[in-house]
């Protein structure tokens, strides 16, 4: 066969258009951003109903933004954690972004690790102490790449929950015994600041002793055994967590004790408790933090810093206190899989105008 001059130009016109269509394609590809990719080291147990829920949060954040979340499990292990965090640094694949927890008071060590590291880190729902930060320095200081940190406010919780309790004693008096989470957790401690606040309001209410359930239902089970034989005038019982108040609610039962409790968590348990009135108090709203950390994070990589809508260091005002028909509602929507939100309502890149950040937790309760 015999090809024209014509024809043999059109043919390789035709392959230089699709070659270069072709390398366009391979660019295009190559350029295309991946998805931001975050790990998160959770400090709890793999199956810590606190935290189950808390990361599940983390995932619907990151799904509704084209996020990649990979999450660790300390397993209420400070060696664990920082062993978790070493692995990370080592891989072979790096994540943008490392999200840790002040828990075990690790932060600082984690921060060590990562000195000079591309790897930028987010401190989540507890960060440095001041007297930590006093010789580590304050996120984007010494440690350049902790970009910044998001906590709740933990103590307006523990002041929350006992103004409430206190209020349910005739003309706020009365004898209060208290169970806190793990010593070395600034939540724990912030908590406890908010319950002594109340105390101070209310000085005829007495807080005959205050101790360390671990978060731990068995631990504060095995405790309360012991304490509350010991306080037989007790009415009130102060947990930091729902798990505490269970394993409380559990040794008052065989001692044949009636006692009122407050609580925190979303849990089914705890909420249905609430509605039941076994829970006297229940303070909620933490949960969504973590999917709102994801959000400032997104918006980050996207080139819109977080710090330019509430600062680098941020707290989110999400505990309130659920009545039974909130409780009510929002067990319903557990039970029906609906407790799920679109977190681009709160991002900066998705809401251009948007001038901070106010995760809450209210278009679950309507």
């Amino acid at each position: 066969m015999i090809w024209s001059g014509v024809g043999i130009v059109s043919l390789l016109c035709l392959s230089l258009l699709s070659g270069l269509a072709s390398a366009a394609g391979v660019a295009k590809r190559a350029t295309a951003k991946a998805p931001v990719s975050v790990v998160f080291i959770n400090p709890g147990y793999t199956d810590e109903p606190f935290w189950v829920g808390y990361i599940d949060y983390m995932h619907d954040a990151a799904n509704d933004l084209g996020m990649q979340l990979r999450v660790l499990h300390g397993e209420r292990d400070s060696l664990k954690v920082l062993q978790h965090a070493r692995d990370v640094l080592q891989a072979r694949e790096q994540p943008a972004y490392l999200v840790f927890v002040n828990e075990h008071y690790a932060g600082p060590e984690i921060l060590r690790l990562f000195e000079g590291s591309k790897i930028k880190l987010f401190a989540l729902h507890s960060t440095l102490t001041s007297d930590q930060q006093a010789i580590a320095g304050g996120s984007r200081e010494k440690y350049r790449n902790w970009i910044g940190s998001l906590v709740p406010n933990d103590e307006e919780a523990g002041y929350l929950m006992a103004k409430a309790l206190i209020a349910m004693a005739p003309a706020g008096a009365g004898e209060m015994v208290a169970f806190s989470g793990i010593k070395q957790t600034p939540s724990a401690t912030l908590r406890e600041a908010g319950l002594h606040r109340a105390l101070a309001e209310h000085p005829r209410m007495r807080l005959k002793q205050l101790l360390y359930g671990g978060w731990s239902s068995q631990r504060a089970y095995e405790q309360a055994q012991v304490l509350l034989a010991r306080y037989p005038d007790v009415s009130l019982v102060w947990a930091a967590n729902d798990e505490m108040a269970f394993g409380v609610m559990r040794a008052a039962e065989e001692q044949g004790r009636q006692l009122r409790y407050s609580a925190l968590n979303n849990s089914t348990r705890v909420l249905q408790a609430r509605i039941d009135q076994r829970i006297s108090v229940l303070v909620s709203g933490h949960f969504i933090l973590g999917g709102c950390a994801m959000v400032m994070l997104h918006d980050h990589a996207a080139g819109l810093d977080f710090a330019a809508r509430g600062g680098k260091d941020q707290q989110a005002d999400l505990f309130r206190m659920l009545n039974q028909q909130e409780s009510l509602r929002l067990l319903r929507r557990i039970d029906r899989h609906e407790a799920n939100l679109d977190f681009r309502r709160f991002s900066a890149a998705f809401n251009p105008g948007l001038q901070g950040y106010d995760c809450s937790i209210e278009a679950l309760l309507r």
